[in-house]
């Protein structure tokens, strides 16, 4: 019983097992070296990037030794995958955990005691069990292998103090070869993990982290649904995986994708676990295309072929991030990273972590501030995770494959040589003991409470860089940072020094390139058409013709051109082709009402256009609205159908009446028929409302603005010409 190393006689005995169980021909970077060194029974340390074949540096060393590898993982569903994977190729894998019965559970232990199961898969739950502890103390274990080692540490992406007792209880089980193995360790989580594990003598083997198919990208959250639908739909057929923040957002994001015509479904702990099982397995079998995620939940599946990776939320950490994006491209072919990005997040996230313990608090604060940075900073993404991971990018700038969106639309430079001096110094002149909340408000003269109590106030350098912000000086310091001029402390989180290259900058400055951030707040909606995703603008020369035949129409009808279709609606024609009533009732802002009253000849000119075009009709960028699917909006409708006061449904739902009207226009622009006159009637007179109908027949867009503008003598309110507006598309466009 217990682990006995296994001598390779032969060169190639190895590569006959690797090819016979596993069907590869080739070792992959450092996996032959690893397994050697767990077969010579030696305590191992694996950090290797998602999908760079870790799992096989312990499967490979189970399939050939006598006895039972257990195997410690926190992910119930890559358990499954991996123990589903293992048993089609003849490997006997099981796992034991909380979805398992009674039965289930006695037949795996049985089957272990006998000697017939080579790789136990065990939850870090179901390993603090007595019954479990004992019931391994008698099994003929030959190491433990510990998957998501990152989890032991506090300063890892998703801590669970349940893995900082693994170590007492494998003590119990005797003198077992430690393999732990991670996506994702900063300098500070790998001595967390080999602290913890008592395997500071471990030998260890780390790979690069560069993921050089996948393409990282961030942008605003402005208008995010249409930028997330034309970003789907331009990788239509393609398996993806979208993660949110809350299981309420996965849900929603979801059914939105499926109104909208993709095959989705949701993934998160809150569901049914069958429901769960089956959406994991729809999505390895691509009867589902994207999986919609909780971000804390996490995704245990190795499915090699992902090709983007959505972050509808901002993540918790770059640890987290790392590891989400490293779901795409797994078999080295090209993956998407998109994360949509809003400052917002991060404060959400920082509500959500008040009620835990100061020290916890404060290291997710500083995790939050690092992801804020990454999203907000010009440099290259890949040298700032390379960077976070502790790792020097070679090719600063992206130059040649231009893989990220910094390196593909650059922002503005400026030389930076002074401001480095001024970072430095005040690095310097605060001896190296403090982080860079503090560093930037010695700079910009902030008379904080440390800077009080340490006297900061006196120091040459305070206040000295105080004609920008602190967010400048954020930047540059983080700057210098990936410059090698300044370093964080792997013992003293967020205490940022000075290295050698930074004193002999300070002794010989010389020209430094600097980049501007983002202001996601400032900068308008994202271009859908850029080359990253590859999508296409709508056509427009189809566009011109429908807006002719909108003018013609609305002439014959004597209405303004705005109530036959607004120009969005042209638009998404333009993109889509609709040859069908059907069809054109995808489109936003179109409803029965609209199809009957003015589609066909829409649908008549844009058949002959494909005709004779030659055009191929397919809906890839198509955004149908859920409205219909809104329980909120149909009790809005019923309760107008039964002339109920707005401001009595505005309080049943707990809105103010701006939103109420909001929520009524969405409804009408959508194509439904309302009729608002019960209520019209109540707070204008015919005579005004005669007036506001004069003006909608005759003006040249709907727009509210506008309107208040025309009328500004007349002393009509917002609310009563947004209501006058509704009134009039009801009748004439709906």
């Amino acid at each position: 019983m217990g682990f006995e190393p296994l001598l390779i006689e032969q060169k190639d005995q190895l590569k006959d097992k690797l090819k016979e169980v596993f069907g590869y021909g080739q070792f992959r970077g450092d996996q032959e070296v690893i397994i050697r060194n767990i077969l010579n029974g030696k305590n191992t340390f694996v950090i290797m990037p998602t999908g760079a074949g870790k799992s096989l540096c312990y499967q490979l060393p189970a399939v050939m030794l006598e006895g039972t590898a257990i195997v410690i993982s926190p992910l119930i569903a890559l358990m499954k995958n991996q123990v589903d994977q293992l048993n089609a190729l003849g490997v006997n894998a099981q796992f034991l955990n909380s979805t398992l019965t009674k039965t289930e559970i006695n037949r795996v232990k049985k089957e272990t005691l006998e000697g017939k199961i080579k790789l136990l898969y065990v939850a870090p739950e179901s390993l603090t069990k007595p019954e479990n502890i004992s019931f391994l103390k008698s099994s003929n274990l030959i190491f433990a292998a510990i998957d998501e080692a990152h989890c032991i540490s506090e300063w890892g992406h998703d801590f669970r103090p349940e893995y900082r007792r693994i170590k007492s209880i494998l003590e119990q089980l005797g003198n077992l070869p430690i393999i732990a193995l991670t996506a994702t360790a900063t300098p500070k989580v790998k001595l967390d993990i080999q602290r913890n594990l008592q395997m500071e003598d471990a030998d260890i083997f780390k790979s690069s982290f560069n993921r050089e198919n996948l393409y990282y990208e961030v942008r605003s959250k402005k208008g995010i649904k249409k930028q997330l639908i034309k970003f789907v739909k331009a990788h239509h057929g393609k398996s993806g995986i979208v993660y949110c923040l809350s299981r309420k957002t996965v849900e929603e994001i979801a059914e939105f994708l499926r109104v909208n015509d993709i095959k989705a479904a949701p993934y998160h702990a809150g569901l049914d676990s069958n429901v769960r099982i089956k959406n994991q397995d729809d999505f390895l079998n691509e009867e589902v295309h994207v999986i919609v995620a909780t971000i804390a939940f996490g995704m245990g599946i190795d499915k090699p072929d992902v090709r983007f990776v959505v972050h509808y939320d901002t993540p918790k950490s770059l640890e987290g991030y790392y590891q989400e994006t490293g779901r795409a491209g797994r078999d080295g072919l090209e993956g998407n990273c998109l994360m949509f990005y809003s400052y917002n997040d991060i404060l959400k996230l920082e509500k959500f972590n008040k009620d835990k313990p100061v020290t916890e608090r404060e290291n997710a604060k500083i995790l939050l501030e690092e992801m804020a940075s990454y999203s907000e900073s010009a440099v290259c993404r890949r040298k700032q995770l390379l960077h976070y991971f502790g790792e020097v990018y070679e090719d600063p700038n992206c130059t040649d494959t231009k893989w990220c969106d910094n390196c593909r639309h650059p922002k503005e430079h400026f030389e930076g040589q002074e401001h480095i001096v001024t970072a430095l110094e005040a690095v310097l002149q605060t001896e190296g003991r403090f982080g860079l909340k503090h560093l930037t408000h010695v700079i910009t003269g902030v008379n904080s409470q440390y800077v009080q109590s340490y006297k900061h106030f006196e120091l040459p350098v305070f206040g000295s860089g105080s004609e920008n912000g602190k967010e400048f000086w954020s930047s540059v310091i983080r700057q210098a940072m990936l410059m090698g001029f300044l370093s964080k402390d792997i013992e003293q989180i967020g205490i940022i020094k000075i290295t050698p290259k930074g004193r002999s900058f300070l002794k010989e400055p010389y020209q430094v390139d600097l980049l501007k951030n983002h202001d996601y707040g400032k900068e308008e909606e994202p271009s859908i058409t850029d080359e990253a995703v590859n999508t296409r603008s709508y056509d427009l020369a189809l566009f011109d013709l429908l807006k002719g035949l909108r003018k013609k129409l609305a002439k014959q009808k004597g209405l303004p051109p705005y109530v036959i279709f607004q120009d969005p609606s042209l638009e998404e024609m333009a993109i889509v082709y609709p040859t069908t009533k059907e069809e054109l009732s995808r489109i936003n802002g179109v409803g029965r009402g609209k199809i009957d009253k003015f589609g066909v000849p829409f649908i008549e000119a844009i058949k002959e256009y494909v005709v004779e075009n030659d055009i191929t009709t397919a809906s890839d960028v198509l955004i149908k609205s859920a409205v219909n699917k809104s329980k909120n909006k149909i009790s809005i409708i019923q309760q107008i159908d039964r002339k109920v006061d707005l401001e009595e449904i505005a309080e049943s739902r707990n809105m103010k009446m701006e939103e109420l009207l909001g929520e009524i226009e969405q409804i009408c622009f959508s194509g439904t028929k309302l009729n608002l006159d019960y209520y019209v009637e109540q707070i204008m007179d015919h005579d005004r409302q005669n007036e506001l109908y004069d003006y909608f027949l005759n003006a040249e867009s709907d727009s509210i603005t506008d309107a208040l503008s025309e009328l500004e003598d007349e002393d009509f309110s917002e609310e009563e010409l947004r209501l006058m507006r509704i009134k009039f598309l009801s009748e004439y466009a709906n």
